[in-house]
């Protein structure tokens, strides 16, 4: 009995030992993070003011439901038409009407009057659950439940309907959008199925006269269907088109009371939106869609493990991490197809096609965050910018929608995006098409993508020596960035001296008078220094020199100077585009609260990002300061929020702040991790800073010391160190 037992304990300690790996997997496995479920997509979809022009400028304009990684498809309501129901795409923070193509709803009942253009229902939705990659929303007009969630190019929904409900009826509006469209067409194709097509409407004024198409199908047969065009239904009918129009479904409410309804969009044909629903929702398993979303979610923002924060700066980081990984988004199909620039279809070959480019915006945070965590995808990114202005007449484009250069915006923002995917770790693209695009646009004059000047006032630029002033400054930037891709990319000297010593003509626009940086008139003579600025102050562009911050403080007179001209535009953080403040929701200001490091008060910089969480970002629906701008001010949040700032235009490296979690792993596209510890939410002060173990007493830290791994270690306190990161100069390009 004793020698049974002693066995039998042998055994069970064996087996406990061989079972042990497992159950620390199983261990390990369930307390992987859920970042998806950290993400409120409600930040940001509600303006703070009441009339439209301050709902515009304080709005994120992003939006609560559910998209994909660079995804094609946006399942969500929208900020511009919320009372339509469901629309199949739409851009992050965009600030005004675009897109909203296919709006979907469904409803208890039959048919009994035109939907016409859908604006008169009000489905009052009541949130239930808003994380990345999934949406759920109750309908308390009708108390229906949705479900939302999609792939890439497809998106999916779950309608729950009451027990009560014994009919229910779906609209899909084709011909209705954000805007107007004048160009739609919707057929039903069989029991449950439609396809059509739409134009793209508008977008900020501007025609997009891109075609989207569209195929659908539900898994419960219809008892009746037909279309609508205006007030008038048609029963039975099987096609419409035009503005206005859609169509409509009824059915028998199943005994599970669900009804399942899917989606797939393709820019380039109706046989390849068929293609794209076949090949990435071929079933009708709403959890599998909702689950392989979430996984992708949790792949992108898992490169970025922030712990040490409380709940609501948690869920403002990723919230923020989220929103810079929804565009640029896919545009090509699953076989490759594309439409190009000239509007004929492509294939793209070793690469996946992209369109969706605020350039303008996403040039100075966005690209840089892209390049550093998804260096393929951003290489692709780059590629398609390459491909598109070789389609379009050779110049680099400014702000794409779909196939569509809108010319939005100003400056030649493309080029510093190029050389910022290149100088952060994006390589796949072809750099030598890219240079001779960028030189084209900087060297000759009328130069253009599609209809639109790639730099406008490039005559007067190039005789003169500058143009009108913020746009002369935006010019100044790019110039430095292509010097320096072409030293990083191809190793020539000539070009990088002959476009860093042209990124210098921001001297030209000084004026020793007033002491600011004033546009000119041809003659030379000085406009007033409140002309001539594009959505900011005169105030705001003066610390547009990021490259050489150095020579512009010791021109206005040295540290202390420009020491005090900071600290009173710092008195406001909220300023709209015309007052003399700082405006932490409009990109022209986005690097300015680092210029202390270089005017020698390093401890300003520290506290005053704090001040800009604090007063300005909250974790509620209007808890931005101004438009998202397709992740611009997501990235900026999470530079801010892990202590380091891409400041110069094309030139790897980070102006430091302080972090606000006490422990941040970043997961480089280089497959290498940087570990950063000792930041602080209460702590803003940097009283001491070590990298690779080496005490390091700048306030620059150059991307090439981290990008293979690497430690940052701070010590923060309360009160501010006024002498740490004084002594060594951050880097200004003369």
């Amino acid at each position: 009995m004793i020698l049974k037992m002693k066995l039998f304990l042998k055994v069970s300690i064996f087996t406990a030992t061989l079972a042990m790996p497992c159950l620390v997997f199983a261990q390990q496995k369930m307390k992987q993070i859920n970042y998806a479920e950290k993400v409120n997509t409600m930040i940001g979809t509600k303006g703070k003011g009441k009339s439209p022009q301050e709902m515009y400028l304080e709005a994120g304009f992003t939006f609560p439901g559910a998209t994909y990684p660079f995804g094609m498809v946006q399942f969500t309501p929208t900020f511009f038409a919320e009372n339509k129901g469901f629309v199949v795409n739409q851009l992050s923070g965009a600030g005004c009407p675009h897109m909203g193509n296919f709006p979907t709803l469904p409803m208890n009942g039959d048919l009994a009057t035109s939907p016409n253009d859908m604006t008169g229902y009000k489905p009052d939705f009541h949130m239930e659950k808003a994380m990345a990659g999934y949406y759920k929303v109750k309908l308390r007009s009708s108390n229906i439940d949705c479900e939302l969630s999609d792939t890439k190019r497809t998106g999916m929904a779950q309608y729950r309907f009451s027990d009560t409900a014994k009919h229910a009826t779906i609209l899909i509006g084709s011909g209705i959008n954000a805007t107007k469209i004048t160009d739609a067409h919707i057929e039903i194709t069989g029991p449950g199925k439609c396809e059509g097509w739409a134009n793209g409407g508008s977008f900020c004024g501007i025609k997009t006269d891109y075609k989207v198409y569209f195929v659908a199908e539900f898994d419960v047969a219809p008892i009746s269907s037909g279309t609508w065009k205006n007030d008038k239904i048609n029963a039975s009918s099987t096609s419409e088109s035009g503005e206005n129009s859609g169509a409509w479904f009824t059915f028998n409410v199943p005994a599970s009371k669900f009804i399942r309804y899917k989606f797939a969009l393709s820019y380039v044909s109706l046989a390849n939106a068929r293609e794209n629903l076949k090949a990435e929702n071929a079933d009708w398993n709403f959890a599998a869609i909702k689950n392989d979303a979430i996984a992708a979610w949790n792949h992108y923002l898992g490169k970025v493990e922030a712990s040490g924060g409380n709940n609501e700066l948690t869920t403002q980081f990723y919230t923020h991490l989220y929103h810079a990984f929804v565009h640029p988004s896919v545009s090509s199909d699953v076989n490759g197809e594309y439409m190009g620039a000239d509007h004929k279809v492509k294939k793209a070959v070793g690469f996946k096609d992209y369109t969706e480019f605020s350039n303008w915006d996403t040039y100075r945070t966005t690209i840089p965050l892209l390049a550093m965590f998804a260096p393929k995808e951003t290489g692709d990114m780059m590629q398609s910018l390459v491909k598109f202005a070789q389609q379009s007449g050779g110049g680099w484009p400014r702000w794409v929608m779909a196939d569509i250069e809108t010319g939005i915006m100003q400056g030649d923002p493309t080029s510093i995006v190029v050389a910022n995917a290149y100088t952060y770790g994006a390589k796949g693209f072809d750099t030598k098409g890219a240079l001779e695009v960028m030189r084209k646009g900087a060297e000759v004059v009328g130069t253009k993508s599609q209809d639109e000047l790639t730099r406008p006032q490039n005559d007067l630029y190039l005789t003169k020596g500058y143009a009108q002033a913020s746009m002369s400054l935006e010019y100044n930037s790019a110039d430095f960035a292509i010097g320096q891709f072409a030293l990083q990319s191809a190793g020539d000297k000539g070009l990088y001296h002959k476009y860093v010593q042209s990124a210098q003509k921001w001297k030209n626009i000084y004026n020793p008078d007033s002491k600011w940086l004033n546009s000119r008139n041809p003659d030379g003579s000085w406009k007033y220094y409140t002309y001539d600025m594009r959505e900011a102050s005169y105030k705001t562009y003066f610390w547009m020199v990021p490259f050489n911050l150095g020579k512009l403080i010791d021109t206005i007179g040295g540290k202390a100077f420009a020491e005090k001209r900071l600290d009173e535009y710092f008195t406001r953080l909220d300023a709209d585009y015309g007052q003399e403040w700082y405006a932490a929701g409009n990109e022209p200001d986005f690097q300015a609260p680092w210029s202390y490091n270089w005017a020698g008060t390093p401890y300003k910089t520290q506290a005053l990002i704090r001040r800009i969480f604090k007063e300005q970002y909250h974790n509620v629906d209007n808890g931005l300061p101004g438009n998202d701008d397709l992740g611009a001010m997501g990235a900026w949040y999470v530079f801010a929020g892990i202590g380091m700032y891409p400041m110069i235009p094309g030139y790897a490296g980070f102006s430091v702040n302080s972090p606000s979690f006490s422990l941040i792993k970043l997961h480089l596209g280089t497959g290498k991790t940087v570990t950063i510890t000792g930041g602080s939410q209460s702590k803003p002060y940097v009283q001491s800073l070590k990298v690779n173990g080496k005490v390091w007493n700048s306030t620059w830290i150059p991307y090439s010391l981290i990008k293979n791994g690497g430690t940052i270690n701070y010590t923060l306190s309360a009160t501010p160190n006024k002498a740490w990161g004084t002594k060594v100069e951050p880097p200004s390009f003369n």
